[in-house]
């Protein structure tokens, strides 16, 4: 499903099923990079059965991880 409807978008968010531990969120039909989070005005969160979310976040972290460490030997 390349381009799923509102509708699809909100059933997935709303099913329980999508939610590991209530906070992760794991969906397999859903390529979206960074879903809102279960409740949409704290942001976003990432789809950790999407690889790319998952290398995604690795790379954010990672540079800023990065950025502290050249900070840090300055």
């Amino acid at each position: 499903m390349s381009n799923p409807s509102k509708e699809t978008l909100e059933k997935w968010h709303k099913d329980p099923n999508h939610w590991k531990w209530g906070s992760f969120y794991f969906n397999k039909e859903d390529h979206r990079l960074f879903p809102p989070k279960r409740i949409p005005w704290m942001g976003w969160t990432i789809n950790f059965a999407n690889w790319k979310s998952i290398l995604a976040f690795l790379l954010l972290f990672g540079s800023i991880l990065l950025l502290l460490w050249f900070k840090k030997t300055q």
